[in-house]
Protein backbone atom coordinates (compact mmCIF):
# COMPACT_ATOMS: atom_id res chain seq x y z
CA UNK A 1 0.00 0.00 0.00
CA UNK A 2 1.44 3.26 -0.89
CA UNK A 3 1.48 6.09 1.06
CA UNK A 4 -1.80 7.90 -0.49
CA UNK A 5 -4.85 8.72 1.20
CA UNK A 6 -7.92 6.28 0.02
CA UNK A 7 -11.01 7.69 -0.14
CA UNK A 8 -12.94 4.05 0.12
CA UNK A 9 -16.42 3.27 -0.46
CA UNK A 10 -17.49 0.40 2.26
CA UNK A 11 -20.71 -0.14 0.33
CA UNK A 12 -24.59 0.38 1.93
CA UNK A 13 -24.42 -1.60 5.12
CA UNK A 14 -23.64 -5.51 4.57
CA UNK A 15 -19.64 -5.78 5.09
CA UNK A 16 -19.41 -8.14 2.96
CA UNK A 17 -20.07 -5.52 -0.12
CA UNK A 18 -16.99 -3.56 0.19
CA UNK A 19 -14.59 -3.91 -2.61
CA UNK A 20 -11.60 -6.83 -2.46
CA UNK A 21 -9.59 -3.76 -2.84
CA UNK A 22 -11.19 -1.43 -0.50
CA UNK A 23 -11.11 -4.08 2.18
CA UNK A 24 -7.40 -5.00 1.46
CA UNK A 25 -5.85 -1.35 1.72
CA UNK A 26 -8.47 -1.13 4.72
CA UNK A 27 -6.59 -3.69 6.72
CA UNK A 28 -3.02 -2.41 6.27
CA UNK A 29 -4.39 1.48 7.20
CA UNK A 30 -2.68 3.33 10.20
CA UNK A 31 -5.47 5.38 10.52
CA UNK A 32 -9.58 5.24 9.46
CA UNK A 33 -12.30 8.16 9.71
CA UNK A 34 -14.80 6.35 8.58
CA UNK A 35 -18.55 8.00 8.58
CA UNK A 36 -20.08 7.43 11.83
CA UNK A 37 -23.15 5.25 12.09
CA UNK A 38 -23.67 4.71 8.33
CA UNK A 39 -20.42 2.56 8.09
CA UNK A 40 -20.55 -0.79 9.73
CA UNK A 41 -17.92 -1.87 12.30
CA UNK A 42 -17.59 -4.91 11.20
CA UNK A 43 -15.61 -3.45 8.89
CA UNK A 44 -12.51 -2.76 11.72
CA UNK A 45 -12.16 -6.72 12.49
CA UNK A 46 -9.60 -7.28 10.41
CA UNK A 47 -8.35 -4.41 10.84
CA UNK A 48 -4.32 -4.14 11.93
CA UNK A 49 -3.69 -4.26 15.68
CA UNK A 50 -2.92 -0.81 17.23
CA UNK A 51 -5.04 1.32 14.29
CA UNK A 52 -6.43 4.66 15.28
CA UNK A 53 -9.95 5.29 14.41
CA UNK A 54 -12.13 8.48 14.26
CA UNK A 55 -15.80 8.40 13.42
CA UNK A 56 -16.20 11.96 11.35
CA UNK A 57 -19.74 12.35 12.86
CA UNK A 58 -18.94 14.77 15.35
CA UNK A 59 -15.34 16.51 13.06
CA UNK A 60 -15.64 19.39 11.31
CA UNK A 61 -13.80 19.51 7.39
CA UNK A 62 -11.18 20.91 9.35
CA UNK A 63 -10.83 18.50 11.54
CA UNK A 64 -11.05 15.63 9.59
CA UNK A 65 -7.90 17.31 6.88
CA UNK A 66 -6.14 17.63 10.61
CA UNK A 67 -5.80 14.16 11.14
CA UNK A 68 -5.25 13.42 7.72
CA UNK A 69 -2.59 15.65 7.09
CA UNK A 70 -0.65 14.99 10.28
CA UNK A 71 -0.69 11.06 9.80
CA UNK A 72 0.42 11.56 6.37
CA UNK A 73 2.92 13.36 7.60
CA UNK A 74 4.33 10.74 9.96
CA UNK A 75 3.91 8.38 7.19
CA UNK A 76 0.63 6.29 8.06
CA UNK A 77 -1.99 4.76 5.75
CA UNK A 78 -4.72 6.56 5.95
CA UNK A 79 -8.38 5.67 4.79
CA UNK A 80 -11.22 7.87 4.80
CA UNK A 81 -13.96 5.52 4.90
CA UNK A 82 -17.33 6.58 3.35
CA UNK A 83 -20.57 4.70 2.97
CA UNK A 84 -22.02 3.88 -0.21
CA UNK A 85 -19.58 4.70 -3.03
CA UNK A 86 -17.92 7.99 -2.31
CA UNK A 87 -18.92 9.74 -5.44
CA UNK A 88 -22.56 9.90 -4.86
CA UNK A 89 -23.27 12.55 -2.16
CA UNK A 90 -20.31 11.59 -0.18
CA UNK A 91 -18.87 15.71 -0.32
CA UNK A 92 -15.81 14.25 -0.49
CA UNK A 93 -14.85 17.16 -3.44
CA UNK A 94 -14.23 19.39 -0.29
CA UNK A 95 -11.76 16.97 1.21
CA UNK A 96 -9.73 16.23 -1.73
CA UNK A 97 -9.30 19.92 -2.79
CA UNK A 98 -8.20 20.46 0.58
CA UNK A 99 -5.64 17.44 0.31
CA UNK A 100 -4.45 19.08 -2.91
CA UNK A 101 -3.47 22.58 -0.90
CA UNK A 102 -1.21 20.34 0.84
CA UNK A 103 0.35 18.50 -2.01
CA UNK A 104 -1.04 14.79 -0.15
CA UNK A 105 -1.38 12.67 -3.14
CA UNK A 106 -5.23 10.45 -3.33
CA UNK A 107 -7.00 7.60 -4.94
CA UNK A 108 -10.37 7.03 -5.08
CA UNK A 109 -11.86 3.43 -4.65
CA UNK A 110 -15.38 3.06 -5.34
CA UNK A 111 -17.95 1.18 -3.65
CA UNK A 112 -21.60 -0.17 -3.97
CA UNK A 113 -24.04 2.76 -3.80
CA UNK A 114 -27.17 2.05 -1.44
CA UNK A 115 -29.55 2.84 -4.78
CA UNK A 116 -28.34 -0.28 -6.64
CA UNK A 117 -28.56 -1.99 -2.81
CA UNK A 118 -32.45 -0.98 -2.53
CA UNK A 119 -32.87 -2.23 -6.09
CA UNK A 120 -31.42 -5.67 -5.26
CA UNK A 121 -33.43 -5.34 -1.90
CA UNK A 122 -36.65 -5.46 -3.79
CA UNK A 123 -35.78 -7.62 -7.38
CA UNK A 124 -35.92 -5.24 -9.82
CA UNK A 125 -34.19 -3.75 -12.61
CA UNK A 126 -34.17 -0.30 -12.96
CA UNK A 127 -33.77 -0.54 -16.99
CA UNK A 128 -36.47 -2.21 -18.29
CA UNK A 129 -37.02 -2.53 -22.41
CA UNK A 130 -39.99 -0.15 -23.44
CA UNK A 131 -40.23 1.08 -19.58
CA UNK A 132 -37.30 3.10 -18.85
CA UNK A 133 -33.37 2.97 -19.92
CA UNK A 134 -32.67 5.85 -17.55
CA UNK A 135 -31.69 6.17 -13.69
CA UNK A 136 -32.65 9.23 -11.99
CA UNK A 137 -30.43 10.00 -8.64
CA UNK A 138 -31.50 12.96 -6.90
CA UNK A 139 -33.16 14.07 -3.46
CA UNK A 140 -35.86 17.07 -2.52
CA UNK A 141 -34.11 19.99 -1.21
CA UNK A 142 -34.00 20.52 2.63
CA UNK A 143 -31.33 22.47 4.64
CA UNK A 144 -29.10 21.77 1.42
CA UNK A 145 -30.94 23.36 -1.94
CA UNK A 146 -31.71 21.74 -4.91
CA UNK A 147 -31.29 23.49 -8.14
CA UNK A 148 -34.65 24.83 -9.72
CA UNK A 149 -33.69 23.22 -12.78
CA UNK A 150 -33.39 20.02 -10.89
CA UNK A 151 -36.49 19.94 -9.53
CA UNK A 152 -38.51 16.90 -8.40
CA UNK A 153 -41.55 17.91 -10.22
CA UNK A 154 -39.13 18.55 -13.44
CA UNK A 155 -37.52 15.44 -13.07
CA UNK A 156 -40.17 13.17 -12.47
CA UNK A 157 -42.59 14.55 -15.72
CA UNK A 158 -39.71 12.73 -17.34
CA UNK A 159 -41.08 9.43 -16.31
CA UNK A 160 -37.81 7.99 -15.86
CA UNK A 161 -37.08 5.64 -12.64
CA UNK A 162 -35.49 7.45 -9.84
CA UNK A 163 -33.84 6.69 -6.64
CA UNK A 164 -34.09 9.78 -4.11
CA UNK A 165 -31.11 10.05 -1.57
CA UNK A 166 -31.66 12.03 1.69
CA UNK A 167 -35.23 12.40 1.45
CA UNK A 168 -37.49 9.79 3.48
CA UNK A 169 -37.70 12.28 6.49
CA UNK A 170 -39.66 14.46 3.84
CA UNK A 171 -41.84 11.43 2.40
CA UNK A 172 -45.10 14.15 2.18
CA UNK A 173 -43.47 16.64 0.67
CA UNK A 174 -41.66 13.81 -2.03
CA UNK A 175 -45.09 12.53 -2.82
CA UNK A 176 -46.48 15.80 -3.60
CA UNK A 177 -43.94 16.32 -6.30
CA UNK A 178 -43.72 13.38 -7.77
CA UNK A 179 -47.78 13.48 -8.09
CA UNK A 180 -47.34 16.94 -10.02
CA UNK A 181 -44.54 15.34 -11.93
CA UNK A 182 -45.54 12.03 -13.63
CA UNK A 183 -49.34 13.05 -13.59
CA UNK A 184 -50.04 9.77 -12.26
CA UNK A 185 -50.34 7.16 -9.49
CA UNK A 186 -46.77 5.14 -10.18
CA UNK A 187 -45.38 2.35 -8.21
CA UNK A 188 -43.01 3.59 -5.91
CA UNK A 189 -40.51 1.45 -2.72
CA UNK A 190 -38.91 2.88 0.31
CA UNK A 191 -35.87 0.58 1.37
CA UNK A 192 -34.68 1.57 4.87
CA UNK A 193 -31.24 0.16 5.89
CA UNK A 194 -30.62 -1.73 2.26
CA UNK A 195 -28.54 -5.24 3.09
CA UNK A 196 -28.38 -4.55 6.88
CA UNK A 197 -29.25 -7.30 9.35
CA UNK A 198 -32.11 -4.78 10.27
CA UNK A 199 -33.35 -4.06 6.12
CA UNK A 200 -36.44 -2.99 6.01
CA UNK A 201 -39.05 -2.85 2.44
CA UNK A 202 -41.77 -0.71 1.88
CA UNK A 203 -43.79 -1.03 -1.43
CA UNK A 204 -46.47 0.90 -2.87
CA UNK A 205 -47.70 3.85 -4.73
CA UNK A 206 -47.53 7.40 -4.96
CA UNK A 207 -51.55 7.11 -3.27
CA UNK A 208 -50.51 4.92 -0.02
CA UNK A 209 -47.10 5.41 0.38
CA UNK A 210 -46.18 8.09 2.61
CA UNK A 211 -49.00 6.18 5.52
CA UNK A 212 -46.83 2.61 4.72
CA UNK A 213 -44.03 5.07 5.60
CA UNK A 214 -45.29 6.22 8.69
CA UNK A 215 -46.76 3.27 9.60
CA UNK A 216 -43.04 1.12 9.64
CA UNK A 217 -41.49 4.74 11.50
CA UNK A 218 -39.13 4.93 8.70
CA UNK A 219 -37.79 8.03 9.15
CA UNK A 220 -34.18 8.28 7.88
CA UNK A 221 -31.20 6.20 6.47
CA UNK A 222 -33.72 4.74 3.50
CA UNK A 223 -33.62 5.00 -0.23
CA UNK A 224 -37.07 5.60 -2.34
CA UNK A 225 -37.01 4.17 -5.72
CA UNK A 226 -39.66 5.96 -8.42
CA UNK A 227 -40.87 4.59 -11.08
CA UNK A 228 -43.13 1.92 -12.94
CA UNK A 229 -39.89 -0.51 -13.24
CA UNK A 230 -41.38 -1.62 -10.09
CA UNK A 231 -44.30 -2.78 -10.81
CA UNK A 232 -45.24 -3.51 -14.98
CA UNK A 233 -45.24 -5.33 -18.09
CA UNK A 234 -42.20 -4.79 -19.61
CA UNK A 235 -40.39 -6.42 -23.44
CA UNK A 236 -37.86 -8.75 -23.44
CA UNK A 237 -34.01 -7.86 -23.98
CA UNK A 238 -33.31 -8.45 -27.56
CA UNK A 239 -29.46 -9.51 -25.93
CA UNK A 240 -30.69 -12.78 -25.32
CA UNK A 241 -33.56 -13.19 -28.01
CA UNK A 242 -32.94 -16.22 -30.60
CA UNK A 243 -33.49 -13.71 -33.23
CA UNK A 244 -31.30 -11.39 -32.43
CA UNK A 245 -27.16 -11.28 -33.67
CA UNK A 246 -24.44 -9.87 -32.27
CA UNK A 247 -20.71 -9.90 -32.20
CA UNK A 248 -20.43 -12.95 -29.71
CA UNK A 249 -23.54 -15.18 -31.56
CA UNK A 250 -25.62 -15.58 -34.52
CA UNK A 251 -29.44 -15.03 -34.32
CA UNK A 252 -31.63 -18.10 -35.18
CA UNK A 253 -32.76 -17.00 -38.41
CA UNK A 254 -29.12 -15.94 -39.48
CA UNK A 255 -27.96 -19.37 -38.64
CA UNK A 256 -30.71 -21.59 -40.77
CA UNK A 257 -29.95 -19.32 -43.79
CA UNK A 258 -26.23 -20.29 -44.15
Amino acid sequence: MKNVVYFIGAGPGDPDLITVKGRNILMEADVIIYAGSLVSKEHFKNCKEGVEIHNSASMTLNEVIEVIEKSYKENKKVVRLHTGDPAIYGAIKEQMDELEKFNIPYEVVPGVSSFTAAASAIKREFTLPNVSQTVILTRVEGRTPVPEKESLEKLASIGASMALFLSVSMIDKVVEKLKKGYGRNVPIAVIQRATWEDQKCVIGTLDDIAEKVKKENITKTAQILVGDFIDCEYNKSLLYDEGFSHMFRKGKDEDSSN
